[in-house]
């Protein structure tokens, strides 16, 4: 609300049920006088003993209470008294009125569960006689304090808006960048509603490019962002801007199929591109806290990478897709044991039904000849970044990750040939990864023309004559064959078809996080679940529907 607005409670509108959980609403209207209600009295300490122990469910509700009051009342500095971070908690109070410009909201506490209480606000925003109204959720949690034992509001930016950050603010008024209508490249008008994955998309493209595409500012309420390279967030648009028009190479399509198939699994991620050109066709996330993790994730891939080592096992003549190799139950490198899952082992493979059972031991073991020539520590990460263009600052239109496979000593390298160890990557590096193998060329990913601002494309040079072939062999070998670890979840898609499964340990987690990356036609896909198990399980049937969408 503006400066010099007065607000109030409005007299009989909230109410608690003693001893209980259950509130009536706090509303916050303009231009009334004192209510007469207090902030925080009811939770001073009544003698000087420290209380300890859990909050009390009497405690929990007066707490909560007192603090809705204050806060629906526009008191910051008695609201930020009753959490336990007053310097943090008055200013963005104060920010909700003075820089959000709410000028009416409607607070209604629901049930409490355990020392959390949910509540809806309905509020309403003004700015320069525009008016809109905005509903939202969000909760606040009871806590003891630590040297007064007084029960206090937990304070976290969230308890204002939940999608509020640390360091973040809220604000009202005249948009920063233009507005933007971005659509596919079939010319479908892509949403953050209808692709929630989008969000962070759409606003990056947005701020990067909506001066260039012809769009206007509008007024809006959004969160600045803590960092100032960020990008600041859209929550409510009072006026609109005129959009101009931002043409991606995103498919509605299979952007739908990805944002569909990440649902069925918690902590999911998925990219997908287009081995002929370097064209991202969709990105998708299902995860708690929101990460973009399918574009900026930083983990082990697991198994997947094998695709890398095996194009460096026949690059530097140590095998083919058809020669023989070893795969024992387990091997030492450097007096560190590795082992197959569940200790397996294969009588007389080849790589490719090596590569397609997913044995560890036959991708280290014939890389042991490299390490006689101190070749071993950087042989992976020259392959990845040589022909796979790992590592070499993508320039796709939004921020991404690059992959990383930086040199390693001793047991590190054997780990890294199994996607583990130093090895760091994301589902769209994996697509990247896929699409390069069955290409044979790498194309650096894009989400938007290079001629929009003229940016750099990384480069690599192209897989050797017959690698690619190879790849694609013992990719098609791995989703087809009856004891190919990809077969299960790749039985939906066309023939045309490959795939690998991986699973990466992660020190601290009881279970691995699950990977799995394919192609089907012109069309590459990587997922990761993290803490999903094995790859087949969970990643497998993400990139599965993603690749059936595009058939």
């Amino acid at each position: 609300m503006r400066s010099g607005v007065k607000v109030a409670v409005v007299g009989g509108v909230f109410a608690v049920v003693v001893g209980g959980v259950g509130y009536g609403a706090y509303n916050v209207l303009d231009g009334l006088g004192n209510s007469g209600v207090g902030g925080g009295s009811d939770t001073k300490a009544t003698s000087t003993e420290v209380k300890t122990g859990p909050v009390t469910e009497e405690e929990i509700a007066e707490t909560s209470k007192a603090f809705l009051a204050a806060w629906a009342k526009g008191d910051a500095a008695v609201a930020a008294e009753l959490t336990n971070n007053k310097g943090d908690a008055e200013p963005a109070l104060a920010g909700y009125s003075a820089s959000a410009h709410v000028t009416r909201a409607l607070i209604t506490p629901g049930p409490a569960t355990g020392s959390k209480v949910p509540y809806t606000v309905k509020a309403t925003v003004s700015y320069e006689g525009r008016t809109k109204p905005w509903t939202y959720a969000s909760e606040l949690t009871v806590v003891r304090g630590l040297t007064t034992g007084r029960p206090l509001v937990d304070w976290v930016p969230s308890v204002i808006h939940p999608e509020l950050g640390k360091g973040e603010s809220l604000e009202t008024g005249e948009s920063k960048t233009a507005s933007i209508e971005a659509v596919d490249r079939n010319g479908n008008v892509l949403t953050k509603e209808k692709y929630p994955s989008l969000g962070g998309i759409l606003d990056e493209l947005r701020k990067k490019y909506g001066q260039k595409a012809g769009g206007t500012t509008g007024i809006e309420t959004w969160i600045n962002s803590a960092n100032a390279d960020g990008v600041d967030k859209t929550l409510l648009t009072l006026v609109k801007g005129k959009p101009g028009r931002l043409r991606t190479t995103l498919d509605a399509g299979i952007q739908a199929a990805a944002e569909s198939a990440v649902k069925k699994y918690a902590e999911s991620s998925v990219a997908a591109v287009e081995p002929s050109t370097g064209a991202i066709r969709a990105i998708a996330n299902n995860r708690a806290d929101g990460y973009d993790a399918a574009r900026k994730a930083s983990v082990a891939p697991g198994s997947t990478m094998k695709i890398v080592t095996a194009a460096m096992i026949i690059q530097n003549g140590l095998g083919s897709a058809d020669s023989p190799v070893e795969c024992p139950s387990s091997l030492t490198w450097m007096g560190v044991p590795f082992h197959n899952l569940n200790n397996f082992d294969m009588s007389n493979p080849t790589l490719k039904t090596a590569f397609a059972r997913s044995c560890n031991t036959a991708f280290i073991k014939p890389i042991k000849p490299l390490d006689d020539k101190d070749k071993a520590d950087t042989a992976l990460g020259d392959e990845a970044s040589r022909y796979f263009g790992i590592g070499q600052n993508w320039q796709t239109g939004i921020v991404t990750v690059d992959g990383s496979v930086p040199p390693s000593q001793g047991a590190e390298t054997a780990a890294s040939f199994i996607g583990q160890g130093k090895v760091q990557m994301n589902p769209l590096n994996m697509a990247s990864i896929t699409a390069t193998a069955v290409n044979g060329q790498f194309l650096q990913p894009y989400i938007v023309p290079r001629d929009l601002d003229n940016r750099k494309f990384a480069v690599a040079s192209r897989l050797p004559g017959g690698v690619s072939a190879q790849l694609k062999e013992m990719l098609h070998y791995t989703a087809t064959w009856n004891q190919g670890t990809a077969t299960a979840a790749m039985a939906g898609v066309s023939e045309n078809k490959g795939g690998k499964t991986g699973s990466a340990e992660i020190d601290g987690h009881a279970t691995s996080d699950s990977w799995f990356t394919g192609f089907s036609n012109d069309l590459a896909a990587a997922a990761l679940v993290q803490s999903g198990g094995h790859g087949g399980d969970a990643a497998g049937p993400i990139v599965a529907a993603v690749l059936r969408a595009g058939q």
